[in-house]
């Protein structure tokens, strides 16, 4: 197999989630099989009887009511249909896209590339990127949700495990950026303590029930969005 090559990246990444697709694409040709390619996209059908599928440079969609195990790719994205099951996705540079109804038993880690859950959904773990938008719509959410820079927006009757973390980015300084803004609309529930590290503009519906803030202060709003926020 021809040698993959990665640009460095300009930032501190967790080291859980560079630990990703290689083993998975390790015994693969340069094309690879259906399940693991080095150059390629790969699509699981609901027909197939699907483990691990892994990509390097290829995005992975997985059709309606499709079942598989893990889901890593490098660059590329992850898309998955509504009420499908799985394991974990993992990606470097591709986002993230979860159908409605759609039950993953482990987490969700990437770094940059943008994530949406839609109404039903279900991730059992933790949900983790740093660079990208968050946008989560009437999910479940059970292990926290971690990430750096994104803009996070969390709504419908969402449940949020865990709490949320705001890591401090490496080699920030707070003179420069936009801090990144958290919005969480009317009917959410965040259990478990709300960390920020690095300043974010953290907008919370008075409809919405969080558990304890640190390292930010919540601006209270009413209806379904707050008037004032602007990405």
């Amino acid at each position: 197999m021809r040698e993959a090559r990665y640009a460095a990246l300009p930032f501190a990444v967790p080291a859980a989630v560079l630990a990703i697709v290689l083993t998975a694409c390790g015994n693969s040709g340069e094309d690879g099989n259906a399940a693991n390619k080095v150059n390629g996209d790969i699509h699981v059908t609901a027909a197939q009887t699907n483990g691990s599928v892994g990509s390097v440079n290829g995005s992975i969609t997985v059709d309606d009511n499709a079942t598989f195990a893990n889901a890593n790719t490098v660059n590329g994205s992850v898309h998955v249909g509504a009420h499908a099951t799985g394991d974990s996705i993992k990606t470097v540079n591709g986002s993230v896209e979860i159908g409605e109804g759609t039950h993953l038993t482990g987490s969700i880690k990437l770094v940059n590339g943008n994530v949406t859950l839609a109404s039903g959904s279900d991730v059992a773990k933790d949900l983790m990127n740093v660079n990208g938008s968050m946008q989560i719509t009437s999910a479940h959410v059970g292990g926290g949700i971690k990430t750096a820079n994104s803009n996070l927006t969390i709504s419908g009757d969402s449940h949020i495990e865990g709490g949320i973390h705001y890591e401090k980015p490496s080699g920030f300084s707070t003179s420069t950026g936009t801090p990144p803004m958290v919005v969480i609309g009317p009917g959410v529930t965040v259990q478990g303590d709300l960390n920020f590290e690095r300043p974010v503009r953290l907008y919370v519906s008075d409809k919405a029930t969080i558990g304890p803030v640190s390292g930010a202060t919540p601006v209270q709003f009413t209806g379904d969005k707050p008037a004032d926020a602007a990405p």
